[in-house]
């Protein structure tokens, strides 16, 4: 297999066997004692000349992208890909150049969500052009390289991170706000390649639900983060109770059946409008974990059904009803989200070990 897994997948644009080539690498026949070099040597020479040329791309493009955001989550199921999306469109809405990174190789969602399946890359001359998507997010995935979405990737964790580095050094993001990055669960390879690849992160997005099992995982997603001396920018609890609404005659009074039979009391106001949030996988717990952990807090996502059908559709929740009470805990967020990353500058950057 190649050592470059996407132009492995795109043949006719990057070769697929070998390593990348270069017209200006320095190519030699000979070795210091005047030998002509053996073809696993040039091998050598060449992939060394492509790991320093990416090198030194990757910091020019990290002097064009003003913040760098990392998403993570101790586990699968808790929304993580949604929020990242739905950060990345928020930040765009308030008029800013947003690009979104889906490092997430096995298993990456970010298209389908945001009505891209089935596009294709552009390559140009060794580089690799974003998708774009609803308002102008540039977006790269894994998704756009595969065949078709079921097609498995079973790769070992060097070509895995291979790619990684790939979507960091070859893609042409050209000049961004924000770069929001959606990682797969846990704390493995993934978001340690980037840390140690990708210069001057902002810090990491740790996204949870509110009841315990999420929450002890979360845990270590802060743990691994301190463990980097990366800073948690913030901890989102997303699926945060469930807002329903209806009628009644005005200054009701009313009993609603929440789930576990626990009775709520709900009283309609004097146009005989009434609400009431519940709390369907308990609520307060991120909030909870951040302040026993020592790291902010950037606010509450409610549960809301219309995500469900947007991440299916291709329309994020933020994009089909921008007035709604998803779209505005988003802007909360991101506007915490926003002082967060001013202070974490102002305190000096960061420390990567």
């Amino acid at each position: 297999m190649s050592d470059s897994p996407i132009s492995h997948h795109d043949p006719s644009k990057e070769g697929n066997s070998g390593p990348e080539k270069s017209a200006d690498a320095p190519m030699s026949d000979a070795g210091e004692s005047g030998t002509p070099a053996s073809a696993e040597q040039q091998q050598q020479m060449e992939k060394a000349y492509a790991q320093m040329k990416r090198k030194m791309t990757m910091e020019e493009m990290g002097a064009k992208i003003k913040h760098k955001i990392m998403v993570l989550s101790g586990k699968g199921g808790v929304g993580k890909s949604t929020v990242a999306t739905g950060l990345a469109l928020s930040l765009a809405a308030q008029g800013h150049q947003v690009g979104l990174l889906d490092i997430d190789i096995t298993g990456p969602n970010v298209p389908k969500m945001l009505g891209l399946g089935g596009h294709r890359l552009h390559v140009e001359e060794g580089r690799i052009f974003p998708a774009i998507g609803h308002s102008g997010v540039k977006v790269i995935s894994m998704a756009f390289l595969l065949e078709d979405e079921d097609t498995p990737v079973v790769w070992r964790g060097p070509i895995k991170l291979g790619a990684i580095q790939q979507f960091l050094g070859d893609v042409e993001w050209g000049e961004l706000d924000y770069l929001v990055i959606d990682f797969p669960p846990g704390t493995s390879d993934e978001p340690l390649t980037v840390v140690q690849s990708l210069p001057d992160i902002d810090g990491m997005v740790i996204v949870t639900t509110p009841q315990d099992v999420a929450l002890l995982d979360s845990r270590k997603s802060i743990g691994f983060a301190t463990s980097l001396k990366v800073p948690v920018l913030g901890v989102v609890e997303n699926m945060s109770g469930y807002t329903i609404r209806g009628t009644a005659e005005p200054n009701a009074e009313m009993k609603i059946e929440a789930p576990g039979g626990v009775k709520v009391d709900v009283v309609a106001d004097a146009e005989g409008n009434w609400s009431t949030t519940l709390e369907i996988f308990k609520a307060g717990g991120g909030q909870a974990t951040a302040e026993d952990m020592g790291v902010p807090f950037l606010g509450r996502l409610p549960f809301d059904p219309g995500v469900v059908r947007g991440g299916d559709d291709g329309v994020h929740r933020i994009v089909s009803d921008p007035q709604g009470e998803s779209a505005i805990a988003f802007a909360k967020v991101v506007e915490q989200l926003s002082d967060n990353i001013a202070a974490a500058k102002q305190s000096g950057g960061l420390e990567i070990i």
